[in-house]
């Protein structure tokens, strides 16, 4: 099974139970309903195999404490319900879907005392990008950042993205790059890697932009090939410059950019440092399907 198609008969996990995605209900009055009150994470699966888990664990807790909410289970407890809920998919390759909210209560603003948080798990496909796609690369423009400030916790309050994304759509761009303050952030679902001269550089760390599992990866990868890789900040003149710029997410993986605002990115190709990354990338997943890393 390369990936689980979502209709009423794959199995999801909802509070305690697994149960077909056509019979889980949630209440009208869940707090993530009505006030995107909760978080998310988004796990691939490779060969039936939790890509990186513990890392998506903690940026979980650290989302969780950002909107002050208790994580209702021990990372082991995570760990088995995401592990039986692959099984029941057939295991494979797939993309595990995450979510917590604070829990069904009366609609007021303040945390209600005694809410049980909703707890939901369902598998989606993973649709790495197409051979022609890599070769090509794909379009980006930039777009002024409108989100709020907390953009580290992975909040499942996503509409400033999705019109942003809307945005980048109707353009026929692949991503929307978002500047703040005339410096890069990250993409409406992604990060934003640059190269000049040879050298990597990726926004640092901060409430700015969601702490990214792929791109801690590439940052890894780089450093272990001799690669020269930074966490700086990037100014909207420099990518404007840059010779290669990248996307990075767990779906994404490592995908070329090579048009931003309709104008070329060095060659107007994907770069050289592109695809001795990628390839990198993708031998690391490869060894990690066949159980040779962790």
């Amino acid at each position: 099974m390369e990936g689980a198609a979502m209709n009423g008969a794959d199995v999801v996990y909802l509070n305690g139970e697994y149960l077909p995605a056509g019979e889980a209900k949630v209440s009208v009055l869940d707090r993530g309903f009505l006030f995107g009150d909760g978080i998310y994470e988004v796990i691939p699966v490779y060969g039936g195999r939790l890509f990186r888990l513990e890392a998506h664990l903690l940026r979980m807790d650290q989302s969780l404490s950002g909107i002050r909410l208790a994580n209702p289970l021990t990372h082991r407890g995570w760990e088995a319900i995401l592990t039986e809920l692959v099984a029941r998919n057939g295991g494979g390759d797939m993309a595990l879907y995450l979510q917590v909210t604070r829990g069904v209560s009366p609609r007021e603003h303040a945390f209600p005392p005694d809410a049980i948080p909703t707890v939901f798990v369902m598998t989606q496909p993973l649709n790495p990008q197409a051979d022609a796609t890599l070769q090509a690369g794909v379009k980006a423009i930039t777009v002024e950042d409108i989100r709020w400030k907390h953009c580290h916790i992975k909040a499942i309050t996503l509409l400033p993205n999705v019109l942003l994304q809307q945005q980048a759509a109707e353009s026929g761009a692949a991503e929307a790059i978002l500047v703040r303050n005339g410096e890069i952030t990250e993409g409406t679902a992604s990060n934003v890697f640059i190269v000049t001269r040879g050298h990597v550089v990726t926004p640092p760390r901060g409430r700015l932009l969601l702490p990214g599992i792929t791109r801690d990866l590439v940052v890894e990868l780089c450093t272990e090939a001799g690669i020269p890789c930074s966490e700086s900040k990037v100014a909207l003149s420099a990518l404007r410059r840059a010779d290669e710029v990248w996307l990075t997410s767990s779906n994404k993986e490592v995908v070329p950019v090579t048009h931003v605002d309709g104008l070329p990115v060095g060659s107007g190709r994907p770069g050289p440092v592109w695809e001795q990354v990628f390839g990198l990338y993708r031998a690391y997943k490869e060894a990690f399907r066949r159980g040779e890393v962790h």
